[in-house]
């Protein structure tokens, strides 16, 4: 019987013959290759060690300036139908796309060693993970995917053992740092062909190919076709005083508090009570139904690849305190006994920014904007070892977010599953830095996941729709906000710890041990269903937290069904008649009360 690996083999000498390697090495993910990697890379400066006593095996990689982040309009989805990559995609024909990438792929590890790099997305024995090889040029690219990944003989021996993926195959994940020409840094995905071909950069997202490129973009695609979901979530353990512990999963864009919620600690008040917060995940959830109806959720990354800048004591303890040892840094600034730095950590003054330049203020910030640290997950204080459960942890709740100084109340409850999906899909922030809509006030990110969605998001809703089935036993679905802000300009809600007043709230919505009132839009707590002892807020903040104003959600809900209808044919009935469904009841809710001389006269 030929062997699982001839494929994967056969694979391997083609690229090699098309690259030109020096050597090829096969990783094993050992404490030694990684020690071998670290000390290959400080001979050639691509690491620069960091202060050994504060922050022991701890290392700096400055990326070159002009490749910080991945070029939008050269990432793509490459399907045989355009229609099935959807306008939430950029698309080119399979073929092309191929034949245009496999061009840059002539003789550019000429000079360099070939490393072949096996993964296993998720714990080696659950049977929600998912296995893939990435091929690389990059050394660095080795080292932060023994961070982020169950990497190398073990996961060989599985992808050769059970084939995993579907019919047999692993995904095939391509990648070289090419010559660094951000004009041809393209990023290509063939989910129909479960392959990922990178080229042009060696940084984050565009190089650890296991990260968006196989968890999302094609890792929503596996989903669909297998029945399970690929989200770009959080997962969360939440702790009672009665040692009962209820998992959420969460969903945010980009500076909307991810990180420090997944990584949570309590207020004083309930930590004396007893409640704890246990980290399962910070970026990404693979959800599969069980045999008894409920979600179960795995964290398919053994690390995380995690935004510096505004890490701080205050922002996020459980973080800071996981990268004092065994961390790769990439593009913060150091300080002058060469410890890591970034804007918000502390007061300091650092002495070298992030391209190695002596500080200076006039050059902009010191670390860059999008600079990262990449860690093994369980060096988290509050990491939970149910993230290494092989069946994953059962989903309670569902809870999406965004940036909204206006409008959007605190926190409301979705009336069940099509509400919620509804909700999901028409989330939305104000733009930020970091957005690339210049000029557009409201940035809809439906579940989070525009960047990363692999195929029509049209279908994508259908696909989350399919799940509300007989016997299915689904997660209640919320929404947060914990940006509104008062007339004065500023943010009514404290956040950070605090915002486990309102995790609280809806685990006992979960279990039906709190009130609501219903509105329109959804189910919102009353003051008294909130714990809010030692908050300090007056009336008019907390009236001001859940206003909800129909006319102003009439307008809101007019945007939602202007973008929804983007998606044409492809958006459900279902969604569209939720989203009539609630325009319904904004416009009764802000009609004049039907007096009897009302009635009479509607009546002729």
């Amino acid at each position: 019987m030929p062997s699982k690996l001839d494929s994967l083999n056969r694979w391997v000498d083609d690229v090699a013959k098309r690259t030109n390697p020096d050597r090829i090495h096969w990783c094993d993910g050992s404490d030694t290759e990684y020690r071998q990697l670290v000390d290959g890379m400080l001979k050639t400066g691509d690491l620069i060690e960091l202060n050994q006593q504060t922050h022991p095996r701890c290392y700096l990689h400055r990326s070159d300036p002009r490749d910080v982040a991945r070029v939008e309009k050269l990432t793509v989805i490459c399907t045989r139908n355009r229609d099935d990559a959807g306008p939430n995609n950029n698309w080119m024909d399979p073929a092309a796309a191929h034949a245009k990438i496999d061009a840059l792929f002539e003789g550019c590890m000429r000079g360099r060693t070939m490393y072949v790099i096996p993964y296993c997305m998720g714990p080696l024995g659950s049977p929600l993970s998912r296995c893939g090889v990435e091929i690389t040029d990059s050394p660095y690219v080795v080292a932060n995917m023994r961070l982020m990944t169950r990497m190398g003989t073990a996961a060989l021996e599985r992808i050769e053992r059970e084939g995993l993926t579907q019919n047999g195959m692993f995904i095939k994940a391509l990648h070289s740092i090419g010559e660094l020409d951000p004009e041809r840094r393209w990023i290509m995905h063939f989910p129909e062909e479960l392959t990922i071909k990178s080229f042009g950069s060696g940084y984050g997202g565009n190089a650890l190919l296991g990260k968006k490129c196989h968890a999302l973009r094609i890792g929503s695609w596996q989903a669909r076709s297998e029945g399970w979901l690929a989200e770009h979530m959080l997962i969360v353990g939440i702790e009672n005083p009665q040692r009962e512990i209820r998992y959420v999963a969460a969903a945010f864009p980009s500076a909307c508090g991810k990180t420090n919620l997944a990584m949570l600690i309590p207020p004083e008040g309930y930590r004396r009570e007893g409640w704890k917060v246990w980290t399962v995940g910070d970026d990404i959830c693979w959800m599969r139904p069980g045999k008894d109806g409920r979600l179960y959720a795995i964290n398919p990354e053994a690390g995380y690849f995690g935004v510096a800048p505004g890490t701080s004591k205050k922002t996020n303890p459980n973080a800071l305190a996981m990268l004092q040892h065994d961390t790769i840094f990439t593009n913060v600034a150091v300080t002058e006994d060469n410890q890591p730095w970034w804007e918000g950590l502390d007061d300091r003054t650092p002495a070298k920014d992030w391209q190695g330049r002596d500080y200076d203020p006039a050059n902009g910030p010191a670390a860059h904007p999008n600079s990262r640290f990449t860690v093994r997950a369980n060096q988290c204080p509050s990491w939970s070892p149910e993230a290494e459960n092989d069946q994953g942890v059962p989903i309670d709740a569902i809870v999406f977010g965004g940036r909204r100084a206006a409008r959007v109340p605190l926190v409301f409850e979705a009336r069940d599953w099509t509400h919620g999906v509804l909700v999901g899909a028409s989330m939305a922030s104000e733009t930020t830095a970091a957005a690339t809509d210049v000029g557009v006030a409201i940035r809809r990110d439906p579940m989070a996941m525009k960047p990363f969605c692999g195929y029509n998001f049209g279908d994508y809703f259908a696909h989350w729709l399919s799940f509300d089935q007989p016997g299915a036993k689904l997660p209640m679905v919320f929404h947060v906000n914990w940006f509104r802000k008062g007339k004065n300009g500023k943010f009514l809600w404290p956040g950070f710890g605090d915002n486990m007043r309102v995790l609280e709230w809806m685990l006992k919505r979960v279990t039906g041990e709190a009130g609501a009132v219903e509105t329109p839009i959804g189910n919102l707590p009353r003051g008294k269903d909130l714990n809010l002892e030692g908050l300090g807020l007056g009336d008019g903040a907390l009236d001001e937290l859940f206003r909800v104003d129909n006319r102003e959600w009439r307008e809101e809900e007019t945007a939602i069904g202007e973008y929804l209808a983007g998606y044409g044919s492809h958006l459900p009935g279902k969604l569209k008649a939720e989203w009539q469904r609630i325009v319904d009841a904004l416009d009764a809710a802000a009609e004049p009360a039907a007096t009897p001389e009302r009635k009479a006269a509607a009546a002729s």
